[in-house]
């Protein structure tokens, strides 16, 4: 495959390959100060969702701990409210016209005591979720305090990164822009194209030891020669990436392209 890109005439080839290169070099001394960074920024990020999400979990433990609690409190007020009709129902029986009505009176203690039987399981089930959710909670809430305590030590170790070579980012994303600004916009779109695609961020390569610097397949001898010529822009048949030679930014190599 011998692959090219029509060019605009009124700037010469040698010139947009080298305004390619040149932004090639400028992105990859920014990559390599987020290298710097390392898994910091991600991890930051990966601890601030910790914390989103053990914070819902807290405020969830603590509903439901409200619920359980509100639940207990109506518990015992329905077993006071059956022992009061208990009660009741027994002081009516004394005085009873005959044996169908106290037989009435019967079952409904019977019931109320039922009532109070099942009141009573399900405090104990209450109780004993309340208190699996309070240890739920507090595991959480420790938990939560641990991430907090990482996030505040990353952020810091991120900061200070940042701070040192913040200036130098700037001034290289400036010196960037200013190339991006001078490459037509179809070849500046390819170039971030390829970039996007390779894996260390390399969309122009030069020829090293008659292969592509990028994966290193083997370049024929007359491709590496209208590489060097620098007549029409070329790419690599394996990995797509824009190939110049190694002098590009030689001027007396340049010159005598031109």
């Amino acid at each position: 495959m011998n692959t090219q890109y029509q060019e605009d005439k009124s700037v010469p080839i040698s010139e947009k390959l080298k305004a390619l290169f040149e932004l090639q070099t400028v992105v990859s001394d920014i990559d390599k100060i987020k290298t710097l960074r390392g898994e910091l920024p991600l991890e930051v990020q990966d601890l601030e969702d910790d914390i989103t999400g053990l914070s819902t979990r807290v405020s969830n433990y603590s509903d439901d701990i409200k619920t359980l609690e509100t639940s207990i409190t109506n518990r015992k007020a329905a077993i006071k409210e059956s022992e009061a009709l208990i009660t009741k129902y027994t002081e009516q029986q004394n005085n009873v016209r005959n044996n169908r009505e106290y037989d009435s009176l019967n079952k409904e203690i019977e019931f109320q005591k039922l009532e109070i039987e099942l009141s009573e399981k399900r405090i104990k089930e209450f109780t004993a979720e309340l208190a699996s959710k309070k240890e739920a909670i507090d595991s959480s809430k420790t938990l939560l305090s641990e991430r907090q305590e990482d996030l505040e030590r990353k952020k810091a170790e991120l900061e200070e990164i940042t701070a040192e070579t913040k200036i130098e980012e700037e001034k290289l994303k400036g010196k960037a822009e200013k190339i991006e600004s001078v490459i037509e916009p179809r070849l500046l779109t390819a170039f971030k194209r390829i970039r996007k695609n390779a894996r260390n961020g390399l969309s122009v390569v030069t020829v090293q030891r008659d292969a592509c610097g990028g994966c290193f397949n083997k370049i024929p001898p007359q491709r590496q020669m209208d590489i060097a010529n620098r007549k029409k822009i070329i790419v690599c048949e394996y990995c797509g990436r824009i190939l110049v030679d190694k002098d590009i930014l030689e001027p007396d190599q340049l010159d005598q392209a031109e």
